[in-house]
């Protein structure tokens, strides 16, 4: 039962928010969301790495392990994405993000916070960062369907991951003014972005059926994959729970932005369905592997 408390206090705000942005939608159908994905991506997303990375207590060396990890992660849910949208005649590129992508941040870490406490928070952080610095660089090579590397250097969320890692390497505190002026941000971010997917709810037409399926790859093989991981580096203990929870998020906010950036309306639409859908399925698939995660990996 503390389980089910805890996961309805990390995704009743999240649905909460989405329902502003749906009623805001709803008076006002010409609302404009334009700014908020201008700012989201310039500036509220690199705030939201560099806080998560340098203010969570991980290390170097835990970071380089779990980028790693998520890499083959992502690698892994790759494969079945394509597979599974080959078949459904989806679009290859640009709406494999949400299958690819977990909500590793504003979900995850509090899940996995709850689960393990703080040692648990420092890798819940580095899957995270890792994840948002893949939205906005192998994120928007398929919402694009371009690879440039002038679209990197031209990325925020990038410079914010090395300068992160820089604080890390050089173990620099972050002073306290950069800590709450990037936590304010983040928050910002966050909240943002969910109203903008609320308002986007309004606006669109979707396949349920297509829905359903795509969230169940997602919220069901993730755990599959991380289990693989799991066996093949011998991990255990705390570290090997989170990155199974961490593997069970719903798709991310983070690709509804993105796609609304890059992709037509079409397939912002059903990413943002995605979205919506496998959230919903996590209310009964994350307390399930909270459950094993405790059992077996603590």
């Amino acid at each position: 039962m503390e389980i089910y408390i805890k996961l309805f206090e990390v995704i009743f705000p999240v649905f909460f928010v989405i329902g502003i942005g749906y009623y805001l939608g709803k008076n006002n159908p010409n609302i404009d969301t334009n700014f908020i994905t201008s700012f989201a991506g310039n500036i509220g997303t690199p705030a939201m790495i560099f806080y998560t990375v340098t203010t969570t207590g991980i290390t170097l060396t835990v970071f380089i392990h779990y980028f790693t990890y998520a890499l083959i992660m992502i690698g892994g849910f790759a494969i079945i994405g394509l597979i599974l949208l080959f078949f459904l005649n989806k679009d290859l590129s640009m709406e494999l993000p949400p299958l690819i992508l977990p909500n590793t941040g504003n979900m995850g870490v509090p899940i996995c916070l709850f689960a393990y406490g703080t040692q648990g928070l420092g890798v819940a952080s580095a899957i995270a960062s890792v994840i948002i610095l893949f939205h906005f660089t192998l994120g928007v090579f398929l919402a694009k369907k371009k690879f440039s590397f002038d679209l990197v250097l031209k990325s925020p969320p990038v410079y914010a991951i090395i300068v992160s890692v820089l604080f890390l390497y050089f173990k620099i505190d972050t002073p306290l003014f950069l800590e709450n002026t990037t936590f304010l941000l983040t928050y910002a971010t966050i909240f943002l972005v969910l109203m903008s997917l609320g308002i986007a709810l309004t606006r669109f037409k979707f396949s349920l059926k297509n829905s359903i399926i795509l969230s169940l790859c997602r919220v069901v093989v993730g755990p599959i994959i991380a289990f693989i991981i799991i066996y093949y580096f011998e991990l255990s203990g705390f570290a090997a729970g989170v990155l199974l929870i961490q593997s069970a998020m719903p798709s991310a906010i983070l690709n509804y932005l993105v796609g609304s950036m890059h992709s037509p309306k079409k397939i912002v639409d059903s990413i943002a369905s995605t979205i919506v859908v496998s959230t919903i399925m996590s209310f009964i698939t994350i307390p399930i592997i909270v459950y094993i995660a405790l059992s077996y990996f603590n």
